[in-house]
């Protein structure tokens, strides 16, 4: 019998692909809409030749490991974001007497394939930018480049189920969820050294953002922090994403 789990994808997807045109514009539409936090990051550098230390390049770099991370839990996970009306209109009590794990089912009951060309856009820049930095290329910056995307794809997801389980408490927590999965995702799109005080305190190191991106950033241009953290931080992601997923 084949996987339910993969029966719900591959329904979704059939009856997206019935308007061809449709899925592919959106597809597009959504790949410009992740194209504009890269342009963001080029505007800064339009009137500045480095941002907290970093190089344009080293600052796409970032760029494009937290986007591909953010873009990848928006695929699989972001659409829990719904939770809220499957609780009010009723539909969480039709999940909840099919003979299916809620949450998976959840996942990949209204997966949205069109955010797709998100994750298209930032491997795009994320390979360009390899491309053209200046990297020391060995076996431990090629596993850091493969480990820094799912971990942040883990840590984004977790913080998508966590807001969400919140509906069962208050009535829309949908913003106070937003602060924290997207309001991270902006977060993680700039080198830590930009910010200061609380926040990055309370983002970087509190919430563990930093091992997103930015420290494996570092590791992999061979690029000492600028905030005087240790060579090994970069390391810390897995046990950072470990620690989300109990949470979640």
């Amino acid at each position: 019998m084949a996987n339910p789990y993969l029966h719900l994808i591959g329904v979704r997807f059939r009856s997206l692909a019935q308007y061809r045109a449709t899925f592919v514009l959106d597809i597009l539409i959504n790949a410009g809409i992740t194209l504009l936090d890269t342009i963001a990051v080029l505007a800064f550098f339009h009137v500045t030749p480095s941002l907290a230390g970093f190089t344009l390049v080293e600052a796409l770099l970032v760029s494009a490991l937290a986007g591909l991370a953010f873009a990848s839990a928006d695929l699989l996970v972001g659409h829990i974001e719904r939770l809220p009306t499957y609780v009010r209109s009723g539909l969480l009590d039709i999940v909840l007497i099919r003979p299916l794990a809620i949450l998976p089912h959840l996942l990949v009951r209204e997966m949205s394939l069109r955010r797709i060309g998100r994750i298209v856009q930032a491997l795009i820049l994320l390979i360009v930018t390899l491309s053209i930095a200046n990297i020391s290329w060995s076996f431990s910056v090629v596993l850091l480049i493969l480990m820094a995307p799912i971990v942040g794809t883990i840590v984004f997801g977790s913080l998508f189920v966590i807001g969400a389980s919140f509906t069962f408490w208050f009535i829309d927590s949908g913003e106070i969820a937003n602060s924290f999965t997207y309001g991270g995702r902006d977060f993680t799109l700039y080198p830590i050294s930009a910010y200061a005080g609380w926040f990055r305190r309370f983002f970087a190191y509190a919430l563990g953002m930093a091992f997103v991106a930015y420290f494996p950033a570092l590791a992999i241009l061979g690029k000492p922090d600028p905030l005087h953290g240790p060579d090994w931080l970069a390391w810390c992601g897995p046990l950072i994403a470990l620690l989300w997923t109990g949470l979640a």
